[in-house]
């Protein structure tokens, strides 16, 4: 009998082990009640859907991290931070452009006194403003295949296709940008605009200029409502079609990412060039120290360094974006826009990229739209 009661009492030392082992593992990689971090993240609409995507996944793998995404225009994001009118604590914010955050950073050095960021910005995914255009109305307005904003605002001062060159049946000229009080892609816009109507580098009182704000009171009246984001600012274009929305400014990635659903509702999808010069602007998060604690830092910065990985940087080239990390190629990425035979599109363009405007400078455009009538 005592043989017996040995084995059975090494039985269950070797159950009760496994039960222990199983409970450690449990532990592990279950979520456990009141240590789970929720991290707010607040992000321009241009990265909604692969940052939807890559949510999932950082999730399944981190079940102690719950994430909470949120999207609005660059420009919004940060001004309903510093006056804090969100109904919720953002722990991290992803403009379209680093410069963006800038600008916050000055904006609440100058209330608190502290730093606003609990370490650098940290560059995610890459994309460079193009226009677009309906082909037949594209090969109109821009004969030899390059962008123009000199034509472009002929068009806008004729008012309607008949008198540049186009069918009269075509009606009026519409041309499409985002608000630039509210989205960095109508800054961008404004920007390269002002340079090639002066020719050259501009500053701060490049603005006051009487022929500069000539053209941004002929841009104001032109655009009807502008769209408070790009990616939104597209699909409307989209839907409007060649009756109601012309030509527009957008950035590289949401036109990649868009053109088969115009190509689907449209029959003939529209036509990308690229702006020269153009600018590159990279989404870069920052996590901000109000109302966020270390830990939910801690987990922030887990979500951040995830996103540069090569798996989820080739997420982001699917969705059109350029990779901040260098190990990723654009024509190896399965499923590659660049890939896709997109009009126009091209791996490396050849036009002169420039840097985004800083933050005075945006602070000029905002404000010389605002004044213009």
């Amino acid at each position: 009998m005592k043989p017996k009661k040995s084995q059975f009492k090494r039985r269950k030392q070797v159950f009760t082990s496994v039960a222990i082992i199983a409970a450690a593992l449990g532990l592990t990689y279950a979520p456990i009640p009141g240590l789970q971090q929720t991290v707010v993240i607040v992000s321009g609409t241009e990265l909604q859907e692969p940052l939807q995507q890559l949510e999932v996944k950082f999730e399944q793998e981190n079940p102690n991290i719950k994430l909470e995404l949120k999207f609005q225009g660059s420009q919004d994001m940060v001004n309903n931070y510093v006056d804090q009118k969100n109904d919720f604590k953002p722990a991290v914010l992803i403009p379209a452009n680093g410069e963006i955050l800038t600008e916050l950073s000055d904006r609440l050095r100058t209330t608190t006194q502290t730093e606003p960021f609990y370490e650098n910005p940290q560059p995610l995914a890459k994309t460079l403003l193009v226009g677009i255009a309906w082909p037949e109305r594209g090969k109109v307005l821009f004969p030899n295949g390059r962008f123009q904003w000199s034509k472009l605002e002929q068009a806008m001062q004729a008012g309607n296709w008949g008198k540049v060159g186009g069918s009269s049946n075509w009606g009026s000229f519409d041309f499409v940008t985002t608000d630039p009080t509210r989205s960095n892609s109508g800054q961008l816009t404004l920007n390269l605009w002002t340079q090639s109507k002066l020719s050259g580098t501009i500053n701060t009182d490049s603005f006051n200029n009487s022929s500069v704000q000539t053209l941004f009171s002929l841009i104001k009246k032109s655009v009807y409502q502008p769209p408070r984001s790009t990616d939104i600012l597209l699909q409307e274009f989209i839907v409007r079609g060649a009756n109601d929305a012309d030509v527009a400014t957008v950035y590289e990635s949401v036109a990649l990412y868009r053109w088969q659903q115009s190509a689907a509702s449209k029959g003939r999808p529209y036509q990308v060039y690229y702006l020269d010069p153009s600018i590159e602007t990279t989404a870069t998060a920052a996590i901000v120290r109000r109302d966020v604690g270390a830990g939910t830092a801690k987990a922030a910065k887990q979500f951040l360094d995830f996103l540069t990985q090569p798996e989820q940087q080739a997420v982001f080239v699917r969705y059109g974006f350029r990779p901040v990390n260098n190990k990723v190629d654009l024509k190896t990425v399965p499923n590659s826009p660049w890939n896709q035979n997109i009009p126009g599109v091209e791996i490396k363009p050849s036009v002169k990229i420039l840097p985004p405007p800083d933050s005075k400078t945006i602070t000029e455009i905002q404000r010389q739209w605002e004044r213009a009538n």
